[in-house]
């Protein structure tokens, strides 16, 4: 019994993606390789989403657009992006704070947090998934629209 757990135990880290992994697998087409965004649809991760994380809302904000997605208008360093974000809830909460604390560190974005950051856990993704009222991705995309990043 105690081999069969132990054997479970493995394979269950055999299995589970890395940060680098989750990026490719589900936010790299529309992001770029290197968090460089695509011009006019997709905004740039690097040196973005440490802008974003340093707000007070940040935190939630960025939860919040892996969970349920973002569609709207957004402008970022002078350009106005307007693509669509799927939610990505299908993935599990240790997943999605997987990849937000990669792209919070991937590109050089390491050096551009605040010194106070600490990385996002499972269980700050689990209580934005537990709301009564899921935000829609238009409403997130407002949100985004009116919060004071360059």
């Amino acid at each position: 019994m105690r081999k069969l757990l132990g054997l479970l135990a493995f394979l269950g880290l055999a299995l589970a993606q890395t940060g680098p992994q989750l990026y490719q697998q589900n936010c790299a087409f529309c992001h770029g390789d290197s968090g460089q965004g695509r011009v006019g649809a997709f905004p740039p991760l690097a040196a973005h989403v440490t802008e974003l994380v340093k707000l007070p809302e940040g935190r939630s904000h960025l939860i919040n657009v892996m969970l349920y997605g973002m569609q709207g208008s957004i402008r970022v360093r002078g350009v106005t992006y307007n693509g669509v974000m799927p939610a990505f809830a299908q993935l599990t909460d240790e997943q999605i704070a997987t990849v937000l604390n990669y792209i919070l560190s991937a590109w050089g974005n390491d050096k551009l947090l605040p010194r106070e950051h600490r990385p996002i856990t499972p269980s700050e993704v689990s209580s934005a998934r537990n709301v009564a009222e899921k935000p829609t991705p238009q409403q997130i995309g407002i949100i985004r629209s009116r919060l004071n990043v360059p």
